[in-house]
């Protein structure tokens, strides 16, 4: 936690990530411009930002495009928040509302957190159903080969559809699949009023992706969600639903043990 409060610490970089707050997902010339700060310097400041996790950079192509990620202000939140009058650490609370909040012209959602296992083992919580009902309470019924079909089931429910299929399967590198279809059975089962799951039917199918890295000795997982129209009710879902999901994988990993179940995300 000691390089997140370093990184906060200066007004620079505070600065930077007021930006990305404003428009997230931005390259460095954009965030450049209007700067009274050299290239070089913003360079410099972004690296520290993501050196505390505090940023997250994915390619885009040519370009690499830079995303907020709550995950430390996540952490802190649930290993000290208990501890101190909530008053005292309403910044911390503001700070991580903002870090959550997506603008609404490039509604992609980014995530990355620092896991201390191994990539295969990474690779298994996210596919295979012992894992996956311990820590979201869903499993997939698919073989996990790039085009195949998959299945979701969550609170008994089935969710079936052809457009739900497996994008990318690079075990233990990258995983890519289309989201679920929002069935009346699936709304009814996990408690979605029939206005909010039509209004989620009505949108655009989005996809996720999984990105696995081993960086020291840890893995670092980057989650990327997007494929949403701006305004997205179900990019409003799954923001707050992924935070709690990817904690609970990180507890079930580290320990063993499992978080009390989460909200799904939607």
């Amino acid at each position: 936690m000691d390089e997140v409060f370093r990184a906060l610490a200066d007004a620079s970089r505070r600065s930077l990530l007021d930006r990305l707050n404003a428009q997230n997902g931005q390259n460095l010339r954009e965030l450049c411009d209007g700067l009274d700060m050299a290239r070089q310097s913003v360079s410099k400041h972004l690296a520290v930002l993501e050196s505390a996790n505090l940023v997250t950079s994915v390619r885009h192509g040519r370009q690499k495009l830079h995303y907020l990620n709550a995950e430390p202000i996540n952490a802190i939140a649930d290993r000290w928040i208990g501890q101190y009058d909530r008053a005292r650490v309403r910044a911390l609370a503001d700070l991580k509302t903002a870090l959550e909040s997506e603008p609404m012209d490039r509604p992609t959602f980014v995530y990355t957190t620092y896991i201390d296992t191994t990539p295969e083992r990474l690779w298994q919580a996210l596919t295979d159903p012992e894992f996956t009902r311990a820590y979201w309470g869903l499993v997939f019924d698919t073989d996990w080969t790039a085009g195949s079909a998959m299945t979701w089931e969550q609170h008994g429910t089935k969710i079936a559809d052809p457009e739900q299929v497996v994008l990318e399967s690079d075990p233990p590198h990258r995983l890519s699949y289309t989201w679920h279809t929002f069935t009346p059975e699936w709304a009814e089962a996990v408690g979605v009023s029939e206005h909010d799951r039509a209004r989620m039917a009505a949108e655009p199918r989005s996809k996720v992706s999984f990105e696995i890295e081993q960086q020291g000795p840890a893995v670092k997982l980057t989650v990327i969600h997007d494929g949403f129209d701006p305004g997205s009710t179900v990019h409003e879902a799954i923001s707050g639903g992924w935070p709690e999901i990817l904690s609970g994988l990180k507890t079930l990993l580290e320990t063993g043990r499992s978080l009390p179940e989460a909200e799904p995300a939607s």
